[in-house]
């Protein structure tokens, strides 16, 4: 359906109403589409909710997963070849 500016201005919450339904509200100005109403679509639903501790006692790791990496080949082999190939920066003298 088409409405002028002052239509839909005396009349917004029908319009709102008539977009929520399907219909195709367009609003005009001069005789040109200005705009346009459409419903928005619903959201999906929520999602479950996140329980902290879920997944407790469910992953094993190694004790040493969070040892720092000493050698320039274990920076390598995790991609940290930059780290690997730069130089150590010395203090200076004082």
């Amino acid at each position: 359906m088409t409405y002028t500016v002052q239509e839909a201005e005396k009349d917004f919450a029908r319009l709102l109403k008539e977009a929520e339904t399907g219909a195709e509200v367009v609003i005009v100005r001069d005789g040109k589409p200005v705009a346009r109403l459409a419903a928005v679509e619903q959201a999906a639903a929520p999602r479950e909710k996140r329980v902290l501790g879920r997944y407790a006692g469910q992953h094993r790791y190694s004790d040493d997963v969070f040892k720092p990496l000493e050698r320039d080949e274990e920076l390598r082999e995790y991609g940290f070849n930059l780290l690997a190939d730069a130089k150590a920066i010395e203090k200076p003298a004082s």
